[in-house]
């Protein structure tokens, strides 16, 4: 009976020794876990930033004709890379259209989207903004010979829209009767306007503006449409650690006014130096 209790108490104690090795293991596997997606660790240990940013859309984001991005957003974004990682040119930048910034953020292909994102309630349940550094508006812009003035005048026409654009989603929430014509690209947009498919192309302000200064026979007769927005960084939802980096990067920017660098040095060949307090946002604060 003596021999049975004891290979029993052998046993208990075999038993109880494999638990705490298993829990020590455990535990050991759980700090040696990889870091997560998307934090500032696993961007450092990767020693790239990836940013999701447009390619076609000139003067903000774009290729230019030596295979090179560049642009407003661009610039800002080689800042974010230089004083997170030491080095401007350790930023990765991947290509995104309007409609798929939400999915790369979402899939985890891109850390931040600097795409010439505007912050909208909608797109707040889906992503994280981060303040924003610059202000926009809709605006139409039209043939010379068949100007459109104001957007009731596009009933029973052919408004162009990129998708997954505020002006798709201010068309269709407000004028709702207004036939939209819609396309991936930016470079689809203006193309459908140059051959006639549609009659106006409804788009931020800024960009109308800029490119009907670069083509002439066109015109903005609507500078400014619905309501003030903001354009801002964003992140995946959830994504508080890089979130709170962006925020304090963007308030120290302000400190050296380099949101106004960033626009004197893209911006400013097309808009001049009168329209910059319409479009920049310093220390990601409206004042």
């Amino acid at each position: 009976m003596i021999k049975i209790k004891r290979v029993v108490q052998l046993f208990l104690i075999a038993v109880l020794a494999i638990g705490l090795l298993a829990g020590c293991s455990s535990k050991s596997e759980d700090t040696s876990a990889p870091e997560a997606k998307g934090s500032i660790a696993e961007i450092k240990k990767r020693g790239k930033i990836r940013i999701g940013v447009f390619s076609d859309k000139n003067p903000f984001g774009y290729v230019d004709e030596n295979g090179e991005n560049q642009g407003f957003d661009v610039y800002i974004a080689r800042r974010f890379a230089k004083d997170l990682l030491g080095d401007e040119s350790k930023v990765e930048f991947v290509l995104v259209d309007a409609a798929s910034r939400v999915a790369f953020l979402e899939s985890n292909k891109v850390d931040i989207i600097m795409a010439n994102f505007t912050v909208t309630e909608e797109r707040k349940q889906k992503v994280d903004f981060a303040n924003p550094y610059m202000k926009v508006y809709l605006g139409i812009v039209s043939p010379e010979s068949a100007p459109i003035t104001s957007v009731e005048q596009l009933r029973g026409k052919k408004a162009i829209v990129a998708k997954g654009t505020t002006a798709e989603t201010y068309l269709t929430k407000n004028y709702p009767d207004i036939e939209q014509l819609k396309f991936e690209q930016y470079t689809e947009i203006f193309e459908a306007l140059k051959d006639g498919r549609g009659d106006a192309i409804v788009n931020d302000n800024t960009e109308v503006i800029a490119w009907a200064k670069q083509n002439p026979g066109f015109v903005v007769g609507v500078p400014s449409l619905g309501g003030q927005d903001t354009i801002a960084p964003a992140v995946k939802k959830g994504n508080k650690e890089l979130l709170d980096w962006i925020n304090n990067e963007l308030a120290a920017l302000g400190e050296e006014k380099f949101i106004s660098k960033a626009y004197d040095e893209t911006l400013a060949h097309i808009y001049g130096e009168e329209f910059k307090d319409n479009i920049v946002i310093e220390g990601g604060k409206l004042e």
